[in-house]
């Protein structure tokens, strides 16, 4: 027993982290340390997990400032023309998305809505890795995913409008898309849940002894949920087949990542206790993204488990329509981030490969933003918020159960359906 007086210590005091700036101050990026394009080394994919800690706090870089694809990582990615430009117009697409539905929620026509405004290139990319009845459990930050798979806009737009074409009937919240068919599960409202159903799912997978994988998604600020750590626990014991992302985009709704992140230095280097190989990866940088969730799918195929990896982004625009980024950060904040923006940095690749032109892609962004627009219109003729054609209500008694119990066959009657 210490019998030392209580006078021969400091008082205790709590540690609330701070970030760096508060709106109205000059925002700051120094602590974030960017390697040059192409050093990080790219291990063979059966490296044993304690060979790469060093990955779990650095930023693996493909594209170089003057738009070349550069180091290991770049070697073997074996993208052809069409596939690289098929890329960037996924990104443009899902930004012209988010701003015509942005626009439609100013408007009321529909009650809620999320950007992807900075974050393109990570959900556009990631599909590279994957193979038809392979499952994403994302977030709501994900469309690029769908996007890329050839989801109809349309279709998307519906579910945000809850409309009669909605897919799943006015059941979800806005941008709370599901696809089956392109592998794109449930979202759920609560946070983390899709992290453990990842994992669980890839278990199944392997129990089964099938060939296919599971992606998990997350944000940042989610990582503070239990079920982040329990996905973790049943990742590493069971070897699952299954990668499992952190989209750091430096910010939870309104609390800077420091928050949920807390001593550990970055996100990737929570899987380190773990025993999981961790990488860290710039968001921003579409071949970067696809090389780094190649090597980690191609792990999970092999049967040699998971895989974390963290994004390393910036989220633009506010965490949705019912948030004032103002109020917690720099105006200015967003044009410091100092990985710059996906789009622009994929664009100028393009143009240095000589397969693309700034008066192309002035063409390109028209020629989206119009067929957008005109999706748009189609979709809002069917119905929007607070017109036009809904769902039935008859549709929150079906589908639910195999066969429908009696209680709800005898409120189905009641209600006239």
């Amino acid at each position: 027993m210490d019998d030392r007086s209580e006078g021969e210590f400091a008082p205790l005091s709590l540690n609330v982290p701070e970030p760096e700036v508060r709106p109205g101050g000059q925002p700051d990026f120094s602590k974030v340390q960017i390697p040059k394009a192409g050093t990080v080394r790219r291990p063979p994919v059966d490296v044993d997990p304690e060979e790469i800690r060093d990955l779990a706090f650095t930023i693996i870089r493909v594209l170089s400032r003057d738009g070349q694809a550069v180091g290991p990582w770049a070697e073997g990615l074996d993208l052809d023309n069409d596939t690289l430009l098929k890329g960037l117009r996924d990104m443009m697409t899902l930004r012209a998305f988010d701003a015509r539905m942005l626009m439609a929620q100013r408007q009321q026509k529909t009650s809620f809505y999320m950007q992807h405004l900075g974050e393109e290139a990570v959900s556009c990319a990631f599909p590279l890795a994957l193979r038809k009845g392979d499952m994403n459990f994302p977030t709501y930050r994900q469309a690029g995913l769908l996007i890329a798979g050839g989801y109809p806009l349309s279709t998307m737009m519906n579910q945000i409008y809850s409309n009669e074409k909605d897919p799943v009937k006015g059941r979800q919240m806005p941008v709370m898309y599901a696809s089956q068919e392109f592998g794109f599960f449930s979202i759920s409202g609560n946070l983390a849940t899709q992290y453990v159903q990842a994992v669980g799912w890839a278990m199944a997978s392997a129990i089964s002894s099938d060939h296919k994988i599971a992606a998990g998604w997350i944000g940042d600020g989610s990582t503070a949920e239990s079920d982040f750590h329990a996905a973790l626990v049943f990742a590493s014991t069971y070897k699952a087949p299954v990668i499992l992302n952190i989209v750091n985009n430096q910010w939870a709704i309104s609390t800077f990542q420091g928050i949920a992140r807390g001593g550990a230095g970055t996100f990737a280097a929570r899987g380190l206790g773990f025993g999981i190989p961790a990488l860290r990866v710039d968001g921003n940088d579409y071949l970067a993204v696809c090389a780094v969730a190649r090597w980690a799918a191609e792990r999970a195929r092999r049967n040699l488990g998971p895989t974390l990896i963290e994004y390393v982004t910036y989220r633009a625009g506010g965490h949705s329509t019912s948030d004032d980024p103002s109020a917690y950060r720099p105006a200015e904040e967003s044009a410091a981030w100092p990985l710059g923006d996906p789009i622009l940095r994929f664009k100028n690749h393009l143009i240095a490969r000589g397969i693309w032109s700034e008066d192309r892609h002035a063409q390109a962004e028209a020629e989206i933003m119009a067929s957008v627009t005109a999706t748009q219109k189609e979709a809002e003729a069917i119905g929007t918020l607070h017109h036009g054609q809904r769902p039935s209500p008859r549709d929150m008694f079906e589908e639910v159960y195999a066969e429908m119990p009696p209680h709800l066959l005898r409120q189905r009657h009641e209600a006239g359906f």
